[in-house]
């Protein structure tokens, strides 16, 4: 449960600011044009609102409604989520949105994804500066890396140290080296001190990597670093240093297989493991009695590697952070096409997949990384060329520009009605999709 309301009150705090900033860059502009905002609302106000104020001197109102599904910014003379068509019936005023140049209905319109992306860029140079950029280099792992069968099925070995895709030596193991992996098709690595080549098959794509597990991992001896008071491992009689070669029989050598081997313990009738484990050079056999978690209560000893740390300064973090920003929009916009397939199509959730993405612990560091992907992510959905969403009044704005005939009130009235329909079956497949992970 606590780890549920850690995820839950992030996941709230970062949507919560995400749709504030979204909502805002319509708001800013609207203003800027003196177009009439007639409510400001973070989550919708369904015949509820949990908070409201309205400023005397001022046509918005201000709120905050009951259902957090984002939040509005109802614009006068729009045909919007609101699906207000009364107020389309009536003459055009100078305060509405439809009395406006192209160009300045074009900037409201892409006002929220511009401050959503603004706001990713500004979050990675701050996380730059305060925290700096870390990672352990590849190459330098000196026991390899850990792979799933997905990974040893096409050629990968446990052990296998990465070197090259093409001729780019490789440095930090993050998604883009997984992109450069599949574009490339082969990898070259460091197997018993002879260079390998893997190549992958034809039609191999990221969605083939880590179906069930991580495709590749730091390989973590199983060498025991920490003992938690009362726990199994105390019990049983598990010290600091002791290195695990086998479980019930079955080897170990590596801390990701002594994991795996545990949990598939699970599915045994008995309680009782043996565990076979190396002490000062000696061989030890220990009988631990297991609870219904099959945890030992151990942590394991640190890889010893020296990580590379690059360190930001104020000025020079920004810089950083844009090219840090839009080097991950590209690689969502590279791996956007996967949604289209079968596969990529079960991947899609809603609250509880990204909920899940948020650490178990608090974490600012992670909180924030996650918080700028996200606002990322709501920037370039929402510029998709789908009626009711941003993307689908830009796209009319442009026809209006390229052919100077804007569409008609009907016209818009159903098409944002297709694009909620639209939107409605994505968040019905996103939500059972959460369901089905929760249930199985």
């Amino acid at each position: 449960m606590e780890i549920f309301l850690i995820r839950a009150l992030q996941l709230i705090m970062a949507l919560s600011l995400l749709v504030l900033i979204h909502e805002f860059g319509h708001f800013i502009f609207s203003r800027l044009f003196k177009v009439r905002v007639e409510k400001f609302y973070l989550f919708f106000d369904y015949k509820f609102s949990l908070f409201k104020w309205k400023p005397k001197t001022s046509d918005t109102e201000y709120g905050i409604g009951l259902l957090p599904l984002g939040g509005y910014c109802k614009i006068s003379g729009m045909i919007d989520e609101s699906m207000d068509t009364e107020q389309m019936k009536l003459p055009p005023q100078p305060y509405e949105f439809r009395a406006k140049p192209a160009y300045q209905r074009l900037l409201i319109m892409i006002g929220g994804v511009l401050f959503n992306f603004i706001l990713a860029l500004f979050i990675y140079s701050m996380v730059l500066f305060t925290w700096g950029e870390s990672y352990y280099k590849v190459q330098d792992a000196k026991y390899g890396m850990e792979f799933n069968e997905q990974a040893k099925a096409v050629g990968f070995v446990d052990g296998d140290i990465l070197l090259r895709c093409g001729d780019e030596e490789l440095q930090k193991y993050d998604v883009d080296l997984l992109r450069k992996l599949v574009d490339n098709g082969s990898i070259v690595v460091l197997r018993n001190g002879v260079e390998t080549t893997v190549t992958l098959p034809e039609g191999f794509g990221l969605l083939d990597l880590g179906k069930e597990s991580p495709f590749m991992q730091y390989r973590i001896p199983a060498v025991i670093d920490s003992i938690m008071e009362g726990s199994v491992a105390a019990m049983c009689g598990i010290q600091r240093g002791d290195s695990i070669i086998s479980i019930s029989g079955k080897p170990i050598n590596s801390w990701y297989k002594l994991m795996t081997t545990l949990e598939e313990a699970k599915t045994s009738d008995s309680k009782s493991i043996e565990i076979t484990l190396v002490r000062d050079t000696n061989m030890v056999t220990l009988t631990a009695e297991m609870d219904s978690t099959y945890k030992l209560g151990v942590m394991p000893r640190e890889l010893g590697y020296t990580p590379v740390t690059k360190e930001y300064g104020f000025f020079e973090s920004f810089p950083a952070g844009v090219k840090y920003g839009c080097n991950i929009l590209k690689g969502y916009v590279s791996d956007f096409k996967y949604v289209f397939s079968s596969e990529g199509a079960k991947s899609v959730g809603m609250f509880g997949t990204i909920g899940s993405m948020f650490p178990s612990v608090w974490d600012w560091h992670r909180f924030w990384l996650m918080t700028a992907f996200l606002s990322i992510v709501l920037a370039f959905m929402n510029i998709l060329p789908i009626p009711a969403l941003d993307g689908g009044h830009v796209l009319f704005l442009l026809v209006e520009v390229v052919t100077g005939r804007k569409p008609s009130d009907k016209f818009l009235e159903y098409a944002q009605m297709v694009g909620m329909f639209i939107l409605l079956g994505l968040f019905l497949l996103a939500t059972y999709n959460d369901i089905t992970r929760f249930l199985f």
